[in-house]
């Protein structure tokens, strides 16, 4: 049996199944991309809820496991060489799943590295965009009266969005017949911002077509709809 002990998020979140890998998440945007992936590859593994209610993603054993206080992160019981390996930051953790099923990414050649170019275009471009977004037009941004802010925000994401729709065109997913890592990056993000954020018609999703046809295709997958709701609240 997998043996867990040495690691302090164990004591917090005990682990029913040691032998499966560990997430300790929250179903956002990034935390549901991990989700998702597990869902997608079959690999058994044990959800836990890190509340941000309570404050859990500040606490000594969380902090342990991702020194950046953000979810998801996991412990995969049989890492490389056959040792527990803990990993933070989701686009990380969907690279190491990929590899490790040989699922989802292209192995080699100039495919895997086109796959990472839209994994990175998510994460440095699409996530930190449609966030300040949904702060500044659903949450305490929208009580300021200067609007630059939000509006800044609301082009750079119509911009972004013109990119992926641009990209989806004439191809099924963002890597064309193949669906893979950097749609289920892509994707939560694009939901949460038209559903959660409210912003559909701020930044005219209308206008995106490519975008909301594979969307659609994406939440009608049995592995997101599961994902979407994993770790499930409390």
């Amino acid at each position: 049996m997998s043996d867990l002990s040495n690691f302090p998020i164990a004591k917090k979140w005990p682990a029913q199944h040691p032998q499966h890998i560990q997430l300790y998440s929250l179903p956002t945007p990034n935390g549901v991309k991990v989700s998702i992936m597990l869902e997608e590859t079959g690999l058994p593994y044990e959800p836990h809820l890190v509340s941000f209610d309570s404050n859990d993603q500040l606490s000594p054993e969380f902090l342990s496991l991702n020194p950046n206080n953000k979810i998801p992160a996991i412990i995969d019981p049989n890492g490389p060489g056959g040792k527990p390996l803990p990993l933070f930051e989701s686009g990380a953790i969907l690279l190491y799943l990929a590899d490790k099923c040989r699922r989802f990414i292209a192995q080699d050649g100039a495919e895997r590295y086109e796959t990472i170019q839209w994994l990175m275009f998510q994460m440095g471009g699409i996530g930190p965009m449609f966030g300040q977004l949904g702060f500044f037009h659903k949450f305490a941004g929208k009580d300021y009266e200067d609007k630059r802010p939000r509006d800044r925000y609301a082009a750079e994401s119509k911009r972004v969005l013109g990119v992926v729709n641009q990209r989806l065109a004439e191809r099924t997913w963002i890597m064309g017949d193949a669906y893979t890592i950097a749609d289920m990056a892509t994707f939560p993000w694009v939901r949460n911002l038209i559903g959660f954020y409210e912003a559909g018609d701020l930044v005219g999703i209308q206008d995106f077509p490519h975008v909301t046809r594979a969307l659609a295709a994406f939440v009608a997958r049995p592995a997101v709809a599961k994902g979407l709701t994993t770790p499930t609240r409390d």
